[in-house]
């Protein structure tokens, strides 16, 4: 058992280390659901075979010693060296092999539920979400608002709330599913979104915007056109570069394409059943629906509701719109 487990333990730390340096493109679902089934077995084994193999051992040794003793008092010798509870105690003791799976299943089995059923945590890899969010953000995912999924294989099996206009919502990108995106939810099923001329409508609506003081992003060291608009009950900001044209470049072929129509002025699309369209909130600098498409229901990982802290800005803690 020593010589397999110390192979099982290699091809995890392997895979990692490969997906670190990236040799290969990893899949931590898969690798926790991995860990969490593998470390469940030796638990049960543990549990069911190898503990009480120990107890029975160290219970024998025990026994015996105390034999040995009645057998030196009855002839007389009260004085008996050796203490064999020591002993016992390294009998009783995991060794290595089980300290680091068996020991590690209720750690990683709490983890992999709470990760794959109620909240998940992502890093803000880049500036899309400005000013909502920024480069550095650790947030936090709600995975049961838009129905449970199962982890890995993302199938849903409790209704939940269909995402709503407004929402910034997680979801693996379409083009690399393995990949997760984070984009404010623009379009709904049904909906005709148009971004014209950066002027966001749905269903031939203008959103209102109220328009800010310019935004210093700090990330460029530049300065960009703030406002603010209201999808769903809540209002967000925005940002805008003025010195970027309208006209949306290098689109890509995507399912449902046809339902989209792109001009000198930007782009329309009519957002199919079971789909949504997403958008950054830094509207110039966003690699989102207008580019290659819509978000098939599918593809949905959770709603991101919360800032659990930024390691440069302490004062970025907290929730958002």
């Amino acid at each position: 058992m020593q010589v397999l487990t110390a192979m099982i333990l290699a091809g995890f730390v392997g895979y990692a280390g490969s997906w670190y340096l990236g040799f290969l493109e990893g899949n931590f679902a898969l690798l926790l659901f991995l860990a969490t089934v593998v470390t469940g077995l030796y638990w049960l084994a543990e549990r069911l075979y190898f503990l009480p193999q120990r107890r029975r051992a160290a219970d024998t040794l025990l026994a015996e010693d105390t034999r040995r003793r009645e057998e030196l008092s009855r002839m007389g010798i009260t004085q008996v060296d050796g203490d064999v509870t020591q002993a016992s105690n390294a009998i009783l003791a995991q060794p290595w092999w089980l300290d680091w799976t068996a020991g590690l299943f209720p750690v990683i089995v709490a983890v992999f539920l709470l990760r794959s059923f109620l909240f998940e945590p992502f890093k803000i890899p880049s500036g899309s979400m400005i000013p909502t969010l920024e480069i550095g953000d650790l947030i936090l995912v709600n995975k049961f608002t838009y129905g449970i999924r199962l982890p890995v294989i993302n199938t849903k099996i409790t209704g939940g709330t269909p995402p709503q206009r407004g929402d910034v919502m997680v979801f693996r990108y379409p083009p690399r599913p393995s990949m997760d995106y984070i984009k404010r939810v623009v379009g709904v099923p049904g909906d005709e979104v148009a971004y014209l001329n950066k002027r966001l409508s749905v269903n031939g609506k203008e959103v209102p915007v109220h328009v800010l003081p310019e935004y210093f992003d700090e990330s460029v060291m530049r300065y960009f056109q703030h406002g603010q608009e209201a999808l769903g009950p809540t209002a967000h900001r925005f940002i805008l570069d003025k010195e970027r044209p309208a006209f949306i470049q290098g689109t890509d072929d995507f399912p449902y394409r046809q339902n989209c129509r792109y001009s000198i002025e930007g782009v329309v699309c009519k957002v199919p059943e079971g789909h949504y369209f997403m958008m950054g909130d830094n509207r110039d600098n966003s690699l989102d629906s207008r580019y290659w498409g819509f978000v098939p229901d599918r593809n949905i990982v959770g709603k991101a509701f919360f800032v659990w802290m930024n390691f440069s800005n302490l004062g970025r803690i907290g929730s958002f719109n």
